[in-house]
């Protein structure tokens, strides 16, 4: 099971800053149903009318009614729009979110269960969050909520013997948190849990709280993992697999387009294992229910499928990547369901200056159908994260991957020659249960063979509960991981330089991301295939005219969310630098040069890369 990932490396779990959000949604956070209003159907932001000011004193809500809430969120992507979700069901039931966590009335912490340090660095602001309560009499300290993984993981701890919490929900019970809050408030010593997995909840029918004019969004399509792999919590804490339909995730995506959001991605803890339905009766009830609409808007879905993919109203199971397998029938569980590749060709078609990525997926579940889709689709991101997690195949078996190095391999040379400048991203696993020095070998050799330009690499961490906790040693002293983690950092820093110098002279169309943390005159951004780009900040620029040399016509400027052409001109391992030449359009770009990006003049091709 491969996990969504945010940082290169290895890196210890951040909060991500509370914000202000737009309420861009119907159903405010509840079930969506056929007399919501047709203006809130369609996506209409909306803003609370003033920011919170201060605490209620005593437990009360202040004048306006309505109650503060501080979020910090670790850990992946997934962890980001469940707080984005439980937003949603909070503003819904009277709470505002606050940037400062000394004005809250209640603290929620979402957290992060993969790795040691990211509960170590959870467990320390647990206890500075309850220190902000001492002094204080019972009804004016701040509930404190820890949501997610770690609280699905260790439930009863977090209420019992530490008394770090007052509430714990596990990443299934997020529409409880009202009750569970109100539970403990007024309740002097009060605790309130709600851990219960499920097999159904997908939050499909709840439009999440999004930062206000953000030009990229996360959208989740499933949730859970079947895989089981040795090493991973995640199946324990996330629960089976279950899959949106269809039309909630195509609704979300029109209503992203619109709001002008130019970069989307999908998520999943193993996203291209999508098998959906074209719509659950909530969904069809609601967009049946949406003014404006010419035809049936469940008919326009279903008849947006291409020919050479599966159906919409369902078909047989497309089968997985070639020498791969699982531990469960995937014929049993697909057939008859939309699959990932037909999904990803519909939301691409929404909007063709809207660029798509996903992630996390499992190199299983990447058949020709889906790589056809990535191919042909040129608003569909040109990197595909491939985790290999060993280059060995003994350790491969022992982690239950369902794969060998040679089919492994296989799979990145099927990428290569459908996908020409495909790049490749992975994570590797250092020092599993059983890794011999040969075992090792074989994954810093796969470093140096395929040459990612992206790897999130990590010392094993054992998790309690996982099958390679219950019945495998972790044999592998903490000194020998770490070295083997660096030998396999070099290894990649190695091939990722010359991937980098290879890059320059190349132009890529680049969506701005924002200015550089480190010189405010200078823009971020990142191509189709991933990469960072920084950039001089320019007043004004002309319209790109598809070479550097070429004039340019207009005079523009320039903002996040804009997409520019931009020629390399250095770089660092895990950084380019560039040129402005002009800007430019996803489409415009892709007419001018057939792709997202173009090779060095002295290049002999895209296969450079």
């Amino acid at each position: 099971m491969a996990t969504p990932r945010a940082a290169a490396a290895a890196v210890a779990a951040r909060p991500s800053t509370p914000r202000r959000r737009a309420r861009a949604r119907a159903g405010d956070g509840r079930h969506l149903d056929a007399t919501a209003d047709a203006v809130r159907a369609a996506g209409v932001a909306a803003r609370r009318a003033a920011p919170r000011t201060g605490r209620a004193e005593d437990g009360e809500e202040d004048a306006r009614g309505r109650r503060a809430v501080y979020v910090e969120t670790y850990g992946c992507q997934m962890n980001v729009n469940d707080s984005e979700v439980m937003m949603a069901v909070l503003e819904g039931a009277g709470y505002d979110e606050t940037k400062e966590v000394n004005d809250a009335d209640v603290i929620l912490i979402n957290t992060c269960a993969i790795r040691d340090k990211a509960e170590a660095k959870i467990w320390q602001r647990l206890a500075y969050f309850r220190s902000l309560g001492n002094g204080k009499k019972r009804s004016e300290k701040p509930v404190v909520g820890v949501l997610g993984c770690m609280a699905e993981r260790i439930k009863e701890k977090l209420l019992e013997a530490d008394r770090l919490a007052d509430i714990v929900a596990g990443p299934d019970a997020y529409r409880d948190l009202p009750n569970l809050i109100d539970a403990v408030v007024g309740n002097p010593g009060g605790k309130a849990m709600n851990v219960q997995l499920s097999v159904e909840e997908t939050y499909a029918d709840i439009i999440p709280v999004r930062e206000a004019g953000s030009h990229s969004a996360f959208v989740t399509i499933m949730r859970g993992c079947d895989n089981a792999c040795a090493f991973c919590i995640v199946p324990y804490t996330r629960g089976r697999e279950r899959s949106r339909d269809l039309a909630s995730i195509m609704y979300e995506i029109r209503l992203l387009s619109e709001q002008g959001v130019k970069e989307v991605t999908l998520l999943g803890q193993n996203v291209n294992s999508y098998a959906g339905e074209p719509a659950s009766a909530t969904t069809t009830d609601f967009l049946s229910s949406l003014r404006g609409e010419s035809k049936d808007p469940i008919a326009e879905l279903a008849n947006a499928s291409t020919e050479r993919l599966a159906s919409a109203s369902g078909s047989a199971f497309v089968g997985y990547a070639d020498g791969f397998a699982s531990r469960y029938d995937p014929e049993r569980k697909r057939a008859g369901t939309i699959q990932f590749a037909e999904l990803l060709d519909k939301v691409a078609s929404v909007d063709p200056e809207m660029r798509i990525r996903f992630t996390s997926p499992h190199p299983k579940d990447f058949p020709d159908d889906v790589l056809r889709v990535i191919r042909d689709r040129p608003n569909v991101s040109k990197c595909l994260h491939m985790p290999a997690q060993s280059g060995s195949s003994a350790t491969l078996e022992r982690m239950a991957r369902g794969y060998t190095r040679e089919s492994y391999f296989a799979l990145i040379d099927r990428v290569k020659a459908m996908i020409p400048g495909c790049a490749i991203t992975t994570d590797i696993i250092s020092g599993f249960c059983g890794e011999t020095e040969d075992d090792h070998e074989d994954t810093v050799s796969l470093m140096s063979a395929i040459g990612y330009e992206q790897a999130f690499m990590f010392a094993y961490s054992e998790r309690e509960g996982t099958a390679g906790q219950r019945h495998q040693i972790d044999d592998v002293p903490e000194d020998v991981k770490q070295r083997r983690l660096q030998e396999v950092i070099d290894a990649f820093r190695a091939r990722a330089a010359e991937k980098q110098q290879m890059e320059i002279g190349s132009t890529h169309c680049v969506l701005v991301e924002g200015p550089s943390k480190k010189n405010s005159d200078e823009w971020t951004g990142k191509t189709d295939t991933s990469k960072w780009v920084v950039f001089e900040k320019n007043d004004a620029i002309g319209k790109y005219a598809g070479d550097e040399d070429a004039p340019t016509s207009g005079s523009y400027g320039v903002k996040p969310g804009d997409y520019v052409a931009v020629r390399v001109t250095g770089c660092s391992t895990g950084t380019l630098f560039g040129q402005v030449l002009g800007k430019t359009s996803l489409v415009e770009f892709q007419n001018l040069h057939g792709a997202q990006w173009t090779t060095p003049k002295s290049s002999n091709g895209a296969s450079a890369r």
